[in-house]
């Protein structure tokens, strides 16, 4: 699956942050602008993998429904 966000990169002084407008959490820093944008999509798979895992875990023995949703924005 393929998620496309906003990410966001500032430069400060020798350094670059970069951070994920619509994942909170998700930040990171490196000292080019190339290893920052990698830093930063590592951080975001890691966190989409956590919070599967713990939704996983929350659900496991319910009778729930699982379905793909598409949201426009």
């Amino acid at each position: 699956m393929e998620s496309i966000f906003s990410a966001i990169f500032e430069k400060i002084d020798e350094w670059y942050i970069g951070y994920v407008e619509e994942l909170p959490g998700a930040n990171t820093q490196g000292r080019t602008l190339e290893e920052t944008r990698e830093n930063l999509r590592e951080a975001v798979e890691l966190i989409l993998k956590s919070n599967r895992e713990l939704a996983e875990k929350e659900l496991s023995g319910k009778d729930v429904i699982r379905e793909k949703i598409k949201v426009a924005h």
